[in-house]
């Protein structure tokens, strides 16, 4: 995918700028280690997707990681497909949740955590000062119309 279209999507998405680029490191750790213990091919997929976030979205934040994985072209560039559906998914589905859950400013709700993980549902309600309760139920319900990829 073109740095032109990547930073456009990630304009787009317009998700807090992380300051620090121990943090974006972090995570590529994090997300490698994710994808070295991923079993199954979509788990794999989704790993890599993971990956090729993290270091897309460190770039838009203005800290470019040299790293570049050495998987193959073809298997990026479905990885990269991948990402944009899945990460958009989550986006959309946390303002929908939102807007539902009746939050009046829930286009500043911007958010990419897999819903379907632990208490995520919880945090970013805590985050955005959205009752708990009726975000996760919302949330919970939601999780069965909206496709959001794992």
């Amino acid at each position: 995918m073109s740095s032109k279209l990547r930073q456009k999507w990630h304009t787009f998405l317009n998700l807090p700028r992380q300051s620090n680029i121990t943090w974006h490191k972090s995570r590529l750790i994090e997300e490698l280690s994710e994808r070295r213990k991923a079993t199954t091919p979509l788990a794999r997929l989704s790993e890599t997707s993971d990956v090729l976030f993290t270091i897309s979205r460190a770039e838009h934040d203005g800290f470019p990681i040299p790293f570049r994985p050495a998987w193959s072209r073809t298997y990026n560039a479905l990885a990269i497909i991948y990402m944009l559906g899945k990460f958009t998914s989550r986006w959309y589905f946390y303002r929908v949740a939102a807007y539902f859950a009746g939050k009046h400013d829930w286009r500043g709700v911007r958010e990419v955590v897999n819903p379907r993980k632990g208490t995520k549902l919880d945090e970013v309600a805590d985050r955005h000062g959205i009752d708990k309760m009726k975000f996760g139920r919302v949330g919970r319900r939601l999780l069965w119309a909206l496709p959001v990829l794992p």
